[in-house]
């Protein structure tokens, strides 16, 4: 797949409605948007085992002990805690290979199989550390894939929620601490961690394309393509920012003040 063909992907997935929302194949071509012309049959390969296999678990498993075991156990997914800033865990192709990456990346495996096998699990958008959310009998549990699917007690997302600097309030509400996000924006925060850590990195190419992709997955946002002209003024494609501005307030749908101020200076400086 060409780099173009990732976009038209993801163009598709982001029309797509959230519940027909194709996480793997749109995971896929995020991955292969960065690094195109590999062979993506080895993840897709991996995801039919784990979903065959967690189908069989749950026949005789609770749901959230069946997908942990499955994963973690038989698959072997984990964190890498040893090289915690590799750009391979961000990347579902090299997730696959490796069977280690990000929690945000690894949840693609786990929510993907559990779709396919009817297991409830969503994502939660937790601070700081991706978890999932499994529907058991006696109620939601969570689960932390970056840890080997443990199950993460109410009193320890207490605790994480106050070291993340929520307030004791919040940090106590856990339907707010579990509150489940849709598959297309669980994809979209490895986005946000991608472009998070390129940015740091200063790598404005690499900013540039996770900006661009979490434009195409939800094409009814416009702050990513604010993010799109900000990695192209640091690269001098100012022709490149003022389109992205402009794309910016036609998804938006109004004539924002702000953007119009950063298209002004844009083009004071081509001129």
């Amino acid at each position: 797949m060409t780099r173009e063909e990732a976009e038209i992907a993801l163009e598709e997935a982001g029309r797509a409605d959230d519940d027909a929302f194709p996480l793997l194949d749109a995971a896929i071509a995020c991955a292969l948007h960065d690094y195109p012309f590999r062979d993506p049959s080895g993840a897709h390969v991996l995801a039919a085992a784990a979903a065959e296999r967690l189908a069989e678990r749950v026949e005789t498993e609770s749901p959230d002990d069946a997908l942990a075991e499955t994963m973690a156990a038989d698959l072997r997914f984990n964190g890498d805690l040893l090289h915690y800033d590799d750009p391979a865990n961000t990347d579902i192709l090299d997730v696959a290979e490796r069977r280690r990456g990000l929690s945000a990346a690894l949840a693609v495996f786990y929510l993907d199989a559990a779709r396919r096998a009817g297991v409830q699990a969503q994502g939660v958008d937790f601070p700081n550390h991706f978890l999932l959310r499994v529907e058991t009998p006696a109620g939601p549990v969570a689960l932390d894939p970056f840890s080997q699917g443990r199950v993460v007690m109410p009193s320890e997302l207490t605790r994480r929620a106050l070291r993340a600097g929520l307030t004791p309030h919040v940090a106590d509400r856990l339907d707010l601490l579990m509150a489940p996000v849709s598959d297309r924006e669980a994809l979209i925060r490895l986005q946000n961690v991608l472009f998070s850590r390129a940015i740091k990195a200063e790598d404005y190419v690499c900013a540039e394309r996770s900006a661009v992709r979490r434009a195409l997955l939800d094409p009814e946002d416009h702050r990513p393509w604010l993010d799109v002209a900000a990695a192209r003024e640091k690269q001098g494609a100012l022709t490149g920012a003022l389109e992205a501005l402009r794309r910016a307030r036609a998804v938006a749908g109004q004539d924002d003040q702000m953007h119009q101020i950063v298209a002004d200076r844009l083009r004071m400086r081509l001129n």
